[in-house]
């Protein structure tokens, strides 16, 4: 299962509410995050690190687009 959450625009926490939300539900499955500050990036990418997810980063336009996997 895979989920996609565009939280470009918003400020944190929202970016980060959205991906455990997603988290909680998910359990095991990709989850792509679209966000556009630097600071919603490493909280993401810390939330997902400590719920035991692999995660890629691609840099576009000075947005990011998180790749979020888990077994």
């Amino acid at each position: 299962m895979s989920e996609k959450i565009d939280a470009r625009g918003l400020s944190c926490p929202q970016p980060v509410v959205l991906v455990k939300k997603a988290i909680d539900k998910l359990g095991k499955g990709e989850i792509e995050v679209w966000v556009d500050t630097v600071t919603s990036k490493e909280n993401v990418s810390r939330l997902a690190r400590k719920a035991g997810f692999q995660i890629s980063v691609e840099e576009k336009e000075r947005e990011f687009l998180l790749k979020l996997s888990r077994g």
